[in-house]
């Protein structure tokens, strides 16, 4: 079993990547996101919703995310926790069933913040962009998908989002073993991060017992 980590500032392309990897590798990988592992903050007033931090590490449950990495890595199955970005609160009736695969991803802007995590990866990924590409991908996901209108989506772009990169995410880019520049689009790179996936599914020595 392969744990690989793919971290990256929103917008920055992350989720093509994983859908490369998916094309690629089909029933043999499975994903595991971090936004699925957000803590509870359905008590809060719909006015500290608004402004609620998502990209602060605070913000994620990584107890509960390492616990089930090491679950999935013995071959057990996993309940993994489902999020609304809506209402801030984790599903108390609803769980994604994860079973066991060759490739474990764990994508996430995060994911990187965490030592504890990042020990149990085999390789760890970043996706870089420009901010000016990530914010336009940011607005149509969150106009489209969240329904935030503009002048929301870059007062929250500008007060949490590009501080919070700038904090935490930017500077985790120095753990990752491969760098994939400008995002999605990269097609050499992801070719490369292909290749390297390959090699070590069928080298055992690189696969954890």
């Amino acid at each position: 079993m392969l744990i690989i980590g793919i971290a990256g500032g929103s917008g920055s392309g992350k989720t093509t990547v994983v859908r490369r990897l998916q094309k690629t590798f089909k029933d043999r990988i499975v994903v595991i996101p971090q936004d699925s592992y957000y803590k509870d903050s359905g008590h809060l007033t719909e006015e500290e919703k608004k402004v609620y931090n998502f990209d602060h590490p605070n913000a994620i449950d990584f107890d509960l995310l390492c616990e089930q990495v090491e679950q999935i890595k013995k071959g057990q199955a996993i309940e993994q926790p489902v999020y609304s970005y809506i209402t801030c609160e984790r599903s108390k009736t609803e769980t994604v069933h994860v079973e066991p695969a060759d490739i474990i991803l764990v994508e996430g802007i995060l994911i990187f913040t965490c030592q504890k995590l990042m020990k149990q990866m085999d390789i760890k990924v970043f996706v870089d962009a420009d901010d000016d590409d990530r914010l336009s991908r940011i607005m149509q996901r969150d106009i489209e998908e969240r329904g935030k209108d503009v002048a929301a989506v870059i007062k929250r772009y500008n007060d949490l989002v590009k501080p919070m990169h700038l904090q935490f995410i930017a500077p985790s880019k120095r753990y990752a073993d491969i760098i994939i520049p400008q995002g999605g689009h990269n097609h050499v790179a992801i070719n490369i991060l292909l290749a390297t996936i390959e090699k070590a599914l069928n080298d055992k020595t690189w696969l954890r017992k």
